[in-house]
């Protein structure tokens, strides 16, 4: 770019990485410079415009917010209940709405040849075709800027905390689902609209309503 550009804000996550040049940059943390080794990290709906000193070349990543999200969800799963519960941690953990991150030109040099690849297969229209190959490039990215990414401590309420209940352990034991289980479900799954009782649905797969409670949860 050797033109400024205008404040322009996008529904998503925006990860722009600095490669050449260095503009002003005019934003939520007012008016900065960068350079080669910055990482600038936009939330979603943030204006951003920038003036460049001359040239500026850049790779900018957008990410889609509900997948930044889900990220974050899994991340972070012996916290946090659900996704509804992840927004909502996100919203407070990453309060910053524009942040510029000072890797320096060694750390950011470590990700050109990444940036290089998701380019060409953003412009081969290949990120379907190659999901999981998009998916490492920017896991290793963003390996190498999760670290300076600037986080605000989560700080629980009395109330909050007098209504937080344990989360259930994540670990999957990737055993074979006992065939009564799937039997329940897919009574439940066919009649919806009945009002299924206990020991109704126990009598369907041939268990007793204690049973099928156990091995149901197990499920």
């Amino acid at each position: 770019m050797h033109r400024p550009v205008g404040p322009l804000a996008y529904d998503c996550v925006k990860l722009i990485i600095v490669r050449d040049g260095s503009t002003i940059l005019f934003s939520e943390f007012g008016q900065k410079p960068v350079r080669p080794g910055d990482v600038v990290l936009l939330g979603p709906n943030v204006l951003c415009g920038s003036e460049p000193e001359g040239h500026i070349t850049v790779t900018t990543i957008y990410a889609d917010t509900d997948y930044v999200i889900d990220q974050a969800f899994w991340r972070h799963a012996g916290i946090l209940h659900d996704r509804l519960d992840a927004r909502g941690f996100t919203e407070k953990v990453y309060s910053d709405p524009a942040q510029i991150l000072r890797l320096g030109e060694h750390r950011t040099g470590m990700m050109m040849a990444w940036l290089d690849e998701m380019v060409a297969l953003s412009l081969d229209g290949q990120f379907q075709r190659r999901f999981h190959r998009s998916q490492a490039l920017w896991f290793a990215i963003m390996d190498v800027v999760t670290p300076y990414v600037r986080i605000s401590p989560a700080r629980l309420t009395p109330l909050q905390r007098a209504r937080s209940r344990p989360v259930p352990p994540r670990t999957r034991r990737f055993a074979p689902l006992r065939r009564e289980a799937l039997l329940a479900r897919e009574a439940l799954h066919e009649n919806v609209a009945h009002p299924w009782t206990p020991r109704e649905l126990a009598e369907t797969v041939r268990l007793s309503p204690q049973q099928l409670s156990r091995v149901f949860a197990d499920a």
